[in-house]
C-alpha cells in the first residue's frame, strides 16, 4: 500500500522508528557470509514453507529489509547477536505471510487505504508512532514531527522512502493480524455443560491416603532387560524419541570477564564523573558526552515509571539532587540526577471496552449499543472489567484488559477524552461514551497527574580491559595451536589445568553452549565445517574465548537404539519394576501391609485432593493415579497399583465430598471462554505452521 503521496497531500525530519514492536507482534553486525561451498554447489535453499522452497536470495532480501528497519530505528548497524534477532524476525515474517495470506483471503480481511491513512495521521494514529514521536520537553506525542516527516518524503532519499513503505506494510499487516486474532478470540464459546464440569472438577474434593513406591526400591541389577525388549519398546514408542540434527562437543572456555583492576578503574571514573555531574551547568550536554546509556537524558511524563535502578535505591527523589553511583544487574555503574521537575499538561489513566460500530447502519449501531449497555450493567453489579474487556473489546487493548495507560487529553478523540477528564474519582463511568469508532465502556483508573521529570543518566559499563582480553586470547590461541586432535585437546587441558566441558545433543539452530551465550559461530562450525575429533581455532564469545572439539553429530530422523539407549533402558526397566511391585502387593489388603513389603515407600495423606489436580503433594505428577482415585465408588476402597513416571502409587479413598450444586455457572463459563480466547490465536498459528510443514535449513548458512 503505497500511500506516501496520498498522505503528503493531506498533511506533511527523518524518522527512524516503529518497526520493532510491530515485527515482534506479527511474529506472538552485518550479515554473516554463507558457507561458500554450499552456494557454489547450488544448495541455496534455506528452508521450506507450505511446500515452497525458500531460497537464500529471497531470504536475504527479507533480512535486509528488517536490518534496514533496525538501522532506521536505532541509528546504528546491528551487532551479531542482534542480527540473530533480525534474521529470526525475517524468517517468522515469511512464515506468517505464507501461512496467513490464504486465511485472510478466505475471510475477506483487508485494510483499506482510508483505514491506513487514519492509522498514520488521522484520529486513530497507531501506538508505535505515538510512543516514538514524543516531544522530549513535554513527554507528549508530537504530531508536528509526524507531519514534518510525511511532508518531506517526496524529496527524501530512496532508502527513506523504502523504509516508510515498509512501515506502511507493517501497519497493514499488524492491523490484519489484530482483526484475525480478535475474530478467533471472539468466536470462542463455552457451553453451560462445560462450565458445570469445570466447576465440579475444581470443587470435588477427596480425602485420600496414598502409598508411593519409587522405582529405586528395586535395584537395577535385579531387573534383566534384553536387547529385543529395548528394540521393541523403541519401535512402539518412536514418537517419543525422534531426534533432530544434533551434535556433541567438548570445549574449554577462557574467561574475558573484567578483572578486579578493571572494576576499580571504572568505579574511580564514575565517582569522578558523578562529582562533576552534581555541579554541571548543562546536565543534558554532560551526560550526552560522558554516559554510555542509550537514553542519557529523558523527560518522564506523569504516570511513567522512572528507571528501576533509581526507584529501587531511592525512596523519594528531589529536584536538583544526584543519586549514585549504583551497581546495575547489567554489570554497569549508574548515577542519576533529577535535572528538573515541573508541572505540565495533566495525564490520566483509564481502561475501556470498545464495541465497534464502524461501517454499520443505524439498526446495527442500536444492536451494538444494547449489547454494550448490558455489559455495562453487569459491570455495575460487580463484574470484572478486565475479563469483560478481553471478552468483548474490539481493539488492540482487549488483550491487556482494556488498559490505556496514562494519557493526555489531546491523545484521544474529544468525546472520549472529555468523559475521562471530567471524572472526579476513579471507577466505572455511569454511561456509555460514543465516538466515531463505536461505544466505549470506560473505567477511570488514575486521577490527574501533572508532574514531569527530566532525568540525566550517567552510566558506565564494566567491561574487560584490552590487557585482560589479550591475556585470555594468548592462552586460548596457544592451547588451540598445541591441540591437533581430540586426544591432544584433552591431554593438554589436563596438563595445563583447564576444565573440559561437554555440550550434548546441541540443536543445529542453537545459539548457546550450556551457559555460554551467543555461541552461534562455534555451533555453525560443528555442523558445517568440523569432522569428528577435529579441534577448532579460537572463537570469541561475549565473555570468553572458546576452543572446541567435535565428538560426534547426527542428522534428523528416527532415533536409533544407540542414540537413546539410556532413556529406553530406564523406561523398559521401570515397566518391569512396576509389574514386580504389583505382583508383590497381591494379597495385601491395607496400605500399611503394602508398605511393610517396601519399607522405603512413603505413606501419607492428602485431605483436599481436587478432581482437577494433576499433582499429588509429596509424590509429583500423577494424573493417572488421580483419575483412578476419583473413579472409586465407596469410602475405604483401595486402587490397584498405578504406574506413573515417578513410581507406583496405591491410594485409599477415605471420603469424597462432591461439589455442591449452584444455580449459576456463568462465572465459570466466562473464565473458560476467556482462557480459550487467550489461547486460540497462538494455537491456530501453531496448527497452521504445522500444516505448512516448515523446514528450516538456515543453520547451514548462519
Amino acid at each position: 500500500m503505497a500511500l506516501i503521496k496520498q498522505i503528503r497531500q493531506r498533511t506533511g525530519l527523518a524518522i527512524g522508528v516503529i518497526a520493532g514492536g510491530l515485527i515482534l507482534f506479527l511474529l506472538g553486525g552485518d550479515l554473516l557470509s554463507p558457507n561458500s561451498s554450499l552456494l557454489n554447489s547450488n544448495q541455496n535453499i534455506v528452508g521450506e514453507i507450505a511446500g515452497e522452497d525458500v531460497t537464500y536470495e529471497e531470504y536475504i532480501a527479507r533480512v535486509e529489509e528488517f536490518k534496514l528497519a533496525f538501522q532506521q530505528r536505532t541509528g546504528r548497524v546491528p551487532s551479531e547477536p542482534e542480527m540473530f534477532s533480525v534474521r529470526e524476525q525475517a524468517w517468522q515474517a515469511m512464515i506468517v505471510e505464507r501461512v496467513f495470506r490464504e486465511e485472510y483471503e478466505k475471510l475477506g480481511l483487508t485494510i483499506s487505504d482510508a483505514e491506513l491513512v487514519d492509522m498514520v495521521q488521522g484520529k486513530n494514529i497507531v501506538a508505535e508512532l505515538r510512543q516514538q514521536l514524543v516531544n522530549p520537553q513535554t513527554g507528549e506525542f508530537d504530531k508536528s514531527q509526524l507531519v514534518s516527516f510525511l511532508q518531506s518524503l517526496e524529496n527524501a532519499d530512496p532508502s527513506q522512502q523504502a523504509f516508510w513503505a515498509q512501515q506502511e506494510q507493517l501497519f497493514a499487516d499488524s492491523r490484519l493480524r489484530i482483526k484475525y486474532d480478535n475474530l478467533l478470540a471472539t468466536s470462542e464459546y463455552t457451553t453451560s455443560v462445560e462450565a458445570k464440569y469445570e466447576y465440579k472438577a475444581a470443587n470435588t474434593i477427596a480425602d485420600v491416603s496414598h502409598l508411593f513406591i519409587p522405582y529405586y526400591v528395586i535395584a537395577d541389577s535385579a531387573v534383566e532387560v534384553s536387547e529385543s525388549e529395548l528394540k521393541s519398546y523403541l519401535s512402539e514408542n518412536q514418537e517419543k524419541f525422534r531426534t533432530g540434527t544434533s551434535a556433541n562437543l567438548e570445549y574449554v572456555s577462557f574467561s574475558i570477564l573484567p578483572s578486579s583492576q578493571d572494576s576499580a578503574e571504572v568505579i574511580a571514573e564514575i565517582q569522578s564523573l558523578t562529582d562533576e555531574l552534581r555541579t554541571a551547568e548543562n546536565d543534558s550536554l554532560f551526560v550526552t558526552r560522558n554516559s554510555e546509556s542509550q537514553f542519557p537524558f529523558f523527560s518522564y511524563a506523569p504516570g511513567a515509571d522512572l528507571p528501576v535502578g533509581l526507584t529501587s535505591n531511592v525512596s523519594e527523589i528531589e529536584a536538583g539532587q544526584t543519586y549514585g553511583p549504583f551497581v546495575t544487574a547489567n554489570s554497569s555503574y549508574v548515577t542519576y540526577k533529577i535535572s528538573e521537575q515541573y508541572d505540565g499538561a495533566p495525564r490520566m489513566r483509564a481502561s475501556h471496552i470498545l464495541f465497534s460500530t464502524e461501517g454499520m447502519d443505524d439498526a446495527g449501531k442500536e444492536s451494538v449499543k444494547a449489547q454494550a449497555e448490558q455489559v455495562l450493567a453487569d459491570l455495575k453489579n460487580g463484574g470484572n472489567f478486565a475479563v469483560a474487556a478481553r471478552q468483548y473489546g474490539q481493539d488492540g487493548t482487549s488483550q491487556t484488559g482494556g488498559d490505556l495507560g496514562y494519557f493526555a487529553k489531546a491523545d484521544f478523540v474529544e468525546p472520549f477524552a472529555n468523559a475521562v477528564f471530567a471524572a472526579k474519582s476513579t471507577g466505572l463511568l455511569n454511561d456509555l461514551v460514543e465516538t466515531d469508532y463505536g461505544y466505549h465502556i470506560i473505567e477511570v483508573t488514575g486521577m490527574p497527574l501533572t508532574q514531569y521529570t527530566k532525568l540525566a543518566v550517567l552510566e558506565l559499563e564494566l567491561i574487560a580491559s584490552d590487557a585482560t582480553r589479550n591475556e585470555a586470547f594468548r592462552n586460548a590461541d596457544a592451547f588451540a595451536a598445541e591441540s591437533g586432535n581430540r586426544n591432544e585437546f584433552k591431554e593438554n587441558a589436563a596438563a595445563q589445568g583447564y576444565r573440559v566441558l561437554e555440550a550434548s545433543n546441541i540443536d543445529a539452530t542453537s545459539r548457546n553452549l550450556n551457559n555460554l551465550q551467543n555461541a552461534r559461530e562455534v555451533i555453525r562450525w560443528a555442523f558445517t565445517e568440523a569432522s569428528e575429533d577435529e579441534v577448532s581455532t579460537v572463537f570469541e564469545l561475549d565473555n570468553s574465548y572458546v576452543v572446541a572439539s567435535l565428538i560426534s553429530k547426527k542428522e534428523e530422523g528416527d532415533a536409533t537404539l544407540e542414540d537413546v539407549r539410556p532413556q529406553v533402558e530406564m523406561q523398559v526397566r521401570n515397566e518391569k519394576k512396576a509389574e514386580m511391585i504389583a505382583e508383590q502387593l497381591k494379597g495385601k489388603s491395607t496400605l500399611e501391609e503394602m508398605q511393610a513389603v517396601y519399607p522405603e515407600a512413603s505413606l501419607s495423606s492428602t485431605p483436599d485432593l481436587k478432581l482437577s489436580a494433576s499433582v499429588i503433594p509429596g509424590v509429583g505428577f500423577a494424573p493417572k493415579a488421580i483419575g483412578t482415585i476419583f473413579g472409586l465408588k465407596n469410602s475405604g476402597e483401595i486402587t490397584a497399583p498405578v504406574r506413573e513416571d515417578v513410581g507406583v502409587i496405591v491410594a485409599k479413598l477415605n471420603s469424597l465430598t462432591p461439589a455442591a450444586e449452584i444455580g449459576d455457572y456463568s462465572g465459570f463459563q466466562g473464565q473458560l471462554t476467556q482462557g480459550a480466547s487467550q489461547r486460540t490465536a497462538y494455537s491456530v498459528m501453531m496448527a497452521l505452521q504445522d500444516l505448512a510443514d516448515v523446514k528450516d535449513y538456515r543453520y547451514k548458512f548462519f
